[in-house]
């Protein structure tokens, strides 16, 4: 369970850095040096950094998201899911960004009309850590 959980959250904190980048305009959105499924066209993916939708609580979606994957891997190399307090916190914060991705994605296909892979991998992510947490891996 803890290579599959540090695995996800690394994939997860990348896709966000990404986006932070890109929010900040530390990095551009179609930068060369990532793969080309992976850059953000500018009628896709970096629109979406924008929108109100980015910023659900406030800060943008991808801060917490950085957050969140540093937590729940620190959580997981460190032996705090071991504590039931630890592992029942985690697992709601889980839940939420699994139905805040259901939000999410309903908005990126039906409100904004964008198809954004990264967004959907992502919230892929979110759900497969979600289903690791709550099977116990």
């Amino acid at each position: 369970m803890l290579a599959v959980l540090v695995t996800l959250c690394t994939g997860g904190f990348l896709i966000s850095g990404y986006f932070v980048g890109v929010t900040f305009q530390w990095v551009k959105p179609d930068t060369h040096w990532l793969p080309p499924v992976c850059r953000m066209g500018q009628d896709t993916c970096s629109v979406v950094v924008f929108t109100r939708q980015a910023r659900i609580f406030g800060p943008p979606n991808a801060v917490l998201g950085l957050l969140y994957y540093l937590l729940l891997a620190a959580a997981a190399i460190g032996g705090g899911l071991d504590e039931p307090f630890v592992r029942l916190t985690l697992l709601g914060v889980s839940a939420t960004t699994v139905g805040l991705g259901l939000f999410l994605t309903y908005s990126l296909l039906f409100v904004l009309r964008v198809r954004c892979v990264l967004c959907f991998t992502s919230h892929m992510v979110n759900l497969a850590l979600f289903v690791v947490l709550l099977t116990g891996g």
